[in-house]
């Protein structure tokens, strides 16, 4: 196999050159680093993994904490979007992902934090899981790089959809196809629930509209049964809502189901929106009114900031990354005129 001494001599550059040319330093220009690149490939050139982390003191392998507590994995479309533009974020830098294994607290079997440190990772992406683990605290409070996405940590990196303004732009795109009777089955407690909740209480005042308490119902994320159950109580009320906001576009639809085995035409009868912007949302008969997240930016957003982390710890900002959403019109929510 070719070596870098061999490379440099095809070149007629440094053996440094080489090298930097080969971990895409920027001290050297694009036209000499794609032929060295190129005669790199030609002569079968491929770096050993454990000499290069020997050399530069970085392994360029990120570790990825998902832990789905609904189980729906990587079938979760928000996070598997947003992970699929991180990996290939990473990727295009010269890094590899792997999945943290599962910690059941030290009892047996290694913790998230050293499970890290066995495989060494350079950094981490924090996403999906449950962020007052003191597993997870114990990670985060580490010397080791590290990235939340939709959960601030002080003086942690985090990227962030901006739920506030979603949730804003979304009641005010229903208030202004007419509706006034508008109720929130929202997801379990968390940042990202309370922020949305907040955000929909003061639009509602903003608009002058009073929100009766049984207007708003809690279900669990991506839950079609808890929101079918939640659906049904408010369609039971003497005065029912004309339009019902869910937690996520897949929670929505068992409450649309709910809606349809009641006899209930949407928008025709009663309105409905969801939040995220899934694929199939749009992809159903009547497209699914909904708040899209911005999936792509978010994960190319903690790409970045994690290399940035990685790369360049110190002159790198401890910062917090907002991403908008928009919002998606659909054909489920229906014009009410006053």
């Amino acid at each position: 196999m070719a070596s870098m001494k061999d490379i440099s001599k095809e070149c007629g550059v440094s053996i440094a050159t080489v090298s930097k040319a080969l971990n895409n330093h920027t001290d050297i220009g694009e036209e000499t680093k794609a032929h060295i690149r190129r005669v790199a490939k030609e002569m079968g050139y491929f770096p050993n993994s454990s000499a290069r982390a020997l050399k530069t003191n970085r392994t360029h392998s990120i570790g990825v904490l998902f832990v789905d507590e609904a189980r729906s994995g990587l079938t979760h479309d928000y996070f598997s979007d947003v992970l699929d533009s991180f990996k290939r974020t990473v990727e295009r830098r010269g890094y590899d992902i792997t999945f943290i294994n599962a910690s059941d607290g030290g009892r047996g079997r290694s913790t998230y934090l050293e499970h890290c440190r066995y495989r060494g990772f350079d950094g981490v992406v924090v996403a999906c899981v449950n962020f007052y683990d003191p597993a997870v605290e114990e990670l985060i409070k580490s010397d080791i790089p590290i990235v939340t996405i939709d959960h601030l940590f002080h003086n942690r990196v985090a990227v962030m959809s901006d739920n506030v303004k979603g949730m804003k732009d979304l009641f005010t795109y229903v208030y202004k196809q007419g509706h006034r009777k508008i109720a929130y089955i929202h997801g379990a407690d968390s940042a990202v629930t309370r922020s949305r909740l907040s955000s929909f209480y003061k639009t509602a005042e903003e608009f002058g509209i009073q929100i009766p308490d049984e207007y708003i119902r809690e279900a669990a994320y991506r839950d079609t049964a808890s929101t079918g159950e939640e659906t049904q109580k408010l369609l039971d009320l003497p005065d029912p809502p004309t339009c019902i906001l869910y937690p996520d576009d897949f929670a929505c639809f068992g409450g649309m189901n709910v809606m349809k085995e009641r006899g209930l035409r949407i928008p025709q009868d009663i309105s409905v929106a969801g939040y995220d912007g899934i694929r199939v949302g749009r992809h159903i008969e009547p497209q699914l009114t909904t708040l899209k997240q911005d999936t792509e930016l978010i994960g190319k957003k903690a790409g970045e900031s994690l290399i940035d982390l990685i790369e360049r710890p110190k002159t790198t900002l401890i910062e917090q990354v907002v991403v908008e959403g928009k919002v998606f019109p659909g054909k489920t929510v229906g014009r009410i005129d006053r």
